[in-house]
């Protein structure tokens, strides 16, 4: 960034054009927001202020402040988007799309366990030696429990005579 940055020595970052200002050798912000890019800077201004960033970027060592901007530039998006959570909400709606997903999955794996169960229960009633034992099946899931597997633990080790979802 340094090349550019001396090759445009006449063109300020988009933080000193945007502030209005001119952009010094020495400018804290040129090295992360450059001219070509005008919005980056603007969002991250709009949300946190140009003082308060030039601040935090001051305090960190210079081996770090990439990846500060890339943080501030990403939470600046999400807050013009939903100005109350941020990307905490985005986190969160990606969360309750895997617990249904996993809830989901565990209906989906109690189904394949029903069918299982009735299809070796009734190979077993035909078979000529069948003597209506016990059935004995062990569930084996390979999701994460979650609070809403609404019956994944009742059917994780369960041992059945009838189908759990018997039509009788």
């Amino acid at each position: 960034m340094e090349v550019s940055r001396k090759q445009n020595a006449s063109s300020p970052c988009a933080a000193c054009k945007l502030l209005r200002r001119r952009c010094s050798r020495d400018c804290v912000f040129a090295p992360y927001f450059p001219a070509e890019e005008p919005g980056k800077f603007a969002g991250v201004h709009k949300v946190f202020g140009a003082s308060n960033v030039s601040k935090m970027l001051q305090e960190l060592p210079e081996e770090h402040r990439g990846d500060a901007v890339s943080s501030l530039v990403y939470e600046a998006n999400a807050r013009m988007r939903d100005p109350v959570y941020g990307c905490v909400g985005a986190i969160s709606y990606l969360q309750q799309q895997i617990d249904g997903l996993r809830q989901q999955l565990a209906l989906t794996q109690a189904e394949m366990l029903h069918l299982r169960v009735r299809q070796a229960t009734s190979d077993q009633a035909t078979s000529p030696n069948y003597s209506g034992s016990q059935l004995s099946y062990t569930f084996v899931s390979h999701s994460k429990p979650s609070s809403y597997d609404m019956d994944a633990g009742a059917v994780e080790h369960a041992t059945f005579r009838e189908s759990m979802w018997s039509s009788t």
